[in-house]
């Protein structure tokens, strides 16, 4: 009878797993973010975060001196600014840069890591890849209480508005062309009969 019972709870166990999510090999869908184009003549740059050492440290981006935007573990902000060459540090017990030569209507990414350093962790901003980006799941866009004072940031409205702006110009149907006149046809139809007649004319003869 023991034996029975064992076999039962180990077949029910075996079920159980078969028709749980990982075992049927499940995964949850993560959709890719979606980044509008600039605006005609600036340039962007996406800055993000992965998540990993020093998740409790902050890794602010700044220019000139001024706060673009913080950036913690596991966000990303959009930097839209003008052509030209921009330079941006990170800072906490060390410092680093990063000079980008921005393009127009050009797209550009930097990420920050948090590395080890002697007291605390030190930032490491770098360029980086759309790839890369794309590669660093579950990123969410820094609050908007968390960016400025420096111009440039895009606040998560402003995204929001550009990717609807952006579906609306895409579904915008391209007008057919428009069909041949009537006057057009009847005068093809025209020639074609009197090609007609010149044909039997020269039988004729």
């Amino acid at each position: 009878m023991r034996l029975s019972i064992n076999k039962i709870a180990l077949s029910s166990g075996l079920a159980l797993a078969m028709t749980s999510p990982a075992y049927a090999g499940e995964t949850e869908t993560v959709m890719p973010i979606a980044i509008p184009k600039p605006p005609v003549g600036k340039g962007q740059i996406v800055f993000f975060r992965p998540g990993g050492m020093g998740f409790a440290l902050g890794c602010s981006v700044n220019e000139n001196g001024q706060k673009v935007s913080s950036l913690g573990a596991g966000k990303y902000f959009i930097m839209v600014t003008d052509p030209g060459r921009h330079e941006f540090t990170v800072q906490s017990e060390a410092k680093d840069v990063l000079a980008l030569e921005v393009e127009s209507d050009e797209t550009q990414y930097a990420s920050c890591k948090i590395k080890m350093g002697i007291l605390v962790g030190r930032p490491d901003i770098r360029p980086a890849t759309e790839a890369e980006f794309l590669k660093a799941t579950k990123l969410k866009m820094v609050d908007a209480d968390d960016m400025g004072p420096a111009p440039g940031a895009l606040k998560p409205e402003e995204v929001t508005a550009a990717l609807a702006m952006a579906d609306t110009i895409e579904s915008v149907e391209v007008p057919a062309e428009e069909p041949a006149p009537a006057v057009e046809e009847a005068q093809s139809a025209e020639m074609a009969v009197t090609d007609t007649s010149d044909d039997e004319s020269e039988v004729e003869n």
